[in-house]
């Protein structure tokens, strides 16, 4: 009955028209990735002082999350709760637009206020809207953890391949307009129009149940907020390992590495092509988490991260080893980007068993405000390691300190980041006790649907 169930929830037409909004929002993370090339190169910007800008932007990002998760578990309209915010995606391409559409004469103070206002918009307000509701939509959408196991590694496959695609095709016309601000901001265009499009086929197509008991009870405050600061200490650690995994993820390198030091910056996409060996293994995760758990499948994923590390350090120019060390790279990347909502999940039924509310939206925000001070610590960080190695963007040969310093920032810092992560979840007790705590919640909510049916 439970796989009837599920098959049901998870036909192909659903699932991929809840990852479309991934897909959509996975491509403009990546194009963020490509905002400092964009600003030393077309803009004439010292990666410092980009880095400076985003930093800043990111932390004024981080104190909306709070407010946004708020804002979801305490929203009930006819289309649901977390459904509504989707629109969000078609604010965060036209900001995205904007971001990379500076004027080309403007002086420098007129770029840094533009870039700030620009990237604040996309990333404080829509962004952080689409991370606040993302689990609030799912666990209302779907019912089972099988389904959300599916949705996060299945699903993630589809994601991946879509943003891997964009991947392949984008550095191709990048190396184009490389220099050129008019070239970043009609590029940008051309792309955005489409996948604000594509971005809002999750909420055409996917509607939240009407049967979710606990909705029906739970009443979200502000005291609500200020009890799972204080009591629940896993998102805590969820939320530190995303930061993390966030500085490793945002320092944008591979761009620079590959015009640098491989001399080529159109064969990044081309290398990136081999990362769908490194997909592959997605489609094994559902059976791996019958066996492990979301946490153990993240530390397993990180190992890979030591022996990828060092084989792309040696790699330098050679392209095999670089495709090779890509793919264990890789391996080692996608259990975190894609099973760490179960983490999530399971914090919200941690909160529930303690008879609090489950407040995914807060959670989620919790761990998105970590994500993006890790992102802006990233920023800054490749900002001034760069500087300290005396990059400069306006010269197409670098001194031997830069391109020593983009191999090790390319290589060596994702190995020691993954190292950390693996210790890190060594402290994530909830595996120990969480059969007992979900047996437990539903029990509690089979109760309180009894008591309601009894006072109807």
């Amino acid at each position: 009955m439970k796989k009837q169930k599920v098959a049901k929830e998870l036909n192909f037409g659903k699932m991929l028209a809840w990852q479309t909004r991934g897909i959509s929002f996975g491509i403009q993370v990546v194009l963020l990735s490509f905002m400092t090339i964009y600003c030393t190169n077309a803009l004439g910007m010292e990666a410092v002082l980009v880095g400076t800008i985003a930093m800043i932007s990111k932390i004024f990002d981080g104190f909306t999350d709070l407010f946004a998760g708020y804002l979801v578990d305490r929203t009930k309209t006819k289309w649901g709760k977390g459904r509504p915010y989707e629109f969000a995606i078609l604010g965060l391409w036209l900001t995205t637009w904007l971001l990379f559409s500076v004027p080309e004469g403007a002086s420098m103070v007129v770029k840094c206020v533009w870039i700030f206002i620009a990237y604040a918009m996309a990333q404080s307000v829509f962004a952080t809207l689409l991370n606040a509701n993302q689990n609030v939509y799912m666990v209302r959408a779907f019912r089972t953890e099988e389904s959300y196991v599916k949705l996060n590694s299945l699903g993630g496959l589809i994601v991946t391949i879509g943003v891997m695609i964009f991947n392949v095709i984008f550095p191709i016309f990048e190396a184009k307009i490389i220099y050129s601000a008019s070239g970043w901001s009609r590029l940008i265009g051309f792309i955005a129009v489409p996948l604000a499009i594509i971005g809002m086929m999750r909420f055409l197509f996917i509607k939240e149940r009407e049967d979710v008991v606990i909705d029906k009870v739970e009443k979200v405050n502000l005291k609500d907020v200020a009890a799972v600061l204080k009591n629940n200490k896993y998102i805590y650690l969820v939320a530190v390992i995303l930061f993390i995994s966030a500085v490793s993820g945002s320092m944008g390198i591979g761009n620079y590495y590959f015009l640098y030091i491989v001399g080529n910056v159109e064969i990044s996409g081309v290398m990136g092509l081999f990362g769908v060996l490194a997909m592959v293994t997605m489609a094994f995760y559902p059976k791996l988490m019958k066996k492990l758990s979301a946490a153990k499948l993240i530390q397993l994923g990180c190992l890979f991260s030591i022996p990828g590390g060092i084989i792309l350090f040696i790699a330098n120019k050679n392209l095999a080893l670089l495709a090779i060390g890509g793919v264990i790279s890789g391996v080692a990347t996608l259990p975190i980007s894609f099973m760490v909502n179960l983490l999530i999940i399971e914090c919200a039924t941690y909160n529930e068993w303690q008879d609090r509310p489950r407040m995914e939206g807060a959670l989620t925000s919790i761990t998105s405000f970590a994500n993006k001070l890790g992102s802006a610590f990233g920023s800054l960080l490749i900002g001034a390691m760069l500087s300290a190695a005396k990059f400069d963007g306006t010269l197409k040969v670098q001194p031997e300190s830069a391109t020593l310093m983009l191999r090790f920032i390319y290589a060596i810092l994702p190995m020691i980041f993954g190292v950390i992560i693996i210790i890190l979840l060594r402290f994530y007790k909830i595996d120990k006790f969480k059969k007992q705590m979900e047996t437990e919640c539903e029990a509690k909510r089979a109760a309180l649907s009894g008591d309601m049916h009894r006072h109807e």
